[in-house]
């Protein structure tokens, strides 16, 4: 009886030790899983994430934009994120309060949509992952020389640059009898900055002549338009946060004036320009949630995600402006609904 007892003993000793080969097997697998197999796996358990979302301020292109964003991930990850979502009413310090809260919430992702939202973020954490949206140049709005297309920490994100030479040579195309362009933007913006710099070098060569205006805030933005439109024959407003929510100030002295206005992106000519070279924010939006869903699921490293940009252009005009301005648009361009 002992000797069979010793034999029973055995076996299972044997078997236990089998077993426990076998979970670290199946662990050393586990860590070499697919990227599309840990993306499965975090949908399948059902595990959730908190996405924290600071937007700059309210306007078409950013609220298309997050709502993109939104909609990629809840496909990607049907019913395991919670979004945190928070405006900043188009103030900076409001951007590091907001992102100082998600840091202290523990989020496991950051959106940060226009240029001072993304600053916030990247002075709040080095840690949590973090994507930009609606950002024009990751380099000038990073501080970082000679930027490769990729930050290499923990942020990445989409740009909305547009081709800034198209631009140029759509005022051109539209108004070849104009000899002097102003140049209208917030000073606060450092992207808008670069875009205006980058334009009136392209129409500089071209032999225009070029002068730049620049407003601090809302609180100044009528009276540099006033000086824009006296000197200007035509206005370029790029893509600006501060100009889209003052499209009424500028409409309301452009337009009485008669000095159309070619701006970098849709919402802002829907509110006061003639026509833009524009693309789609809420596609960008969904871009940045894709790559948002495999950054959660260990499908890919933030750090190592170049910035990604718009695919596709379009060229649209403002039909009620163009028209109150006796502008004849050419083939090509669609009207802005």
């Amino acid at each position: 009886m002992k000797k069979i007892l010793a034999v029973a003993m055995t076996a299972v000793m044997g078997l236990s030790l089998a077993a426990c080969g076998s979970s670290s097997s199946s662990s050393a697998g586990s860590s070499a899983a697919s990227a599309s197999g840990a993306s499965s796996a975090a949908s399948a358990s059902g595990e959730t994430y908190k996405v924290g979302i600071c937007q700059l301020v309210t306007h078409d292109a950013l609220d298309a934009a997050t709502q993109g964003f939104k909609d990629a991930l809840e496909e990607a990850l049907p019913g395991q994120v919670e979004f945190d979502e928070q405006n900043a009413a188009n103030d900076p310090n409001t951007c590091n309060t907001i992102v100082n809260a998600f840091v202290s919430d523990g989020v496991d992702l950051i959106l940060a949509n226009a240029t001072p939202a993304l600053q916030a973020a990247v002075a709040a954490t080095g840690d949590i992952p973090v994507l930009g949206t609606s950002v024009t140049e990751y380099g000038v709005a990073l501080n970082i020389s000679d930027f490769n297309g990729t930050v290499g920490t923990n942020v990445s994100g989409t740009s909305d640059l547009a081709p800034l030479d198209q631009q140029a040579a759509m005022i051109q195309e539209l108004f070849p009898d104009a000899q002097k362009v102003g140049l209208l933007y917030c000073s606060a913006e450092p992207n808008s900055e670069y875009q205006v710099n980058t334009v009136a070098s392209y129409l500089e060569e071209a032999g225009l002549e070029t002068e730049k205006f620049a407003f601090t805030d809302s609180n100044d933005a009528s009276a540099v338009t006033q000086s824009a439109c006296d000197y200007a024959d035509v206005i370029y407003v790029p893509t600006d946060n501060t100009a889209a929510s003052n499209t009424g100030i500028i409409n309301g002295i452009c337009q009485p004036a008669g000095v159309p206005v070619v701006a970098g992106e849709e919402g802002i000519c829907a509110g006061c320009g003639v026509a833009t070279l524009s693309i789609s924010y809420y596609d960008l939006g969904v871009a940045t949630g894709q790559m948002a869903a495999k950054i959660l699921t260990g499908e890919a490293d933030v750090s190592e995600m170049p910035i990604e940009y718009a695919p596709n252009f379009t060229k649209k005009y403002n039909p009620d402006i163009a028209e109150a301005l006796g502008v004849t648009i050419p083939e090509g361009y669609e009207p802005i609904a």
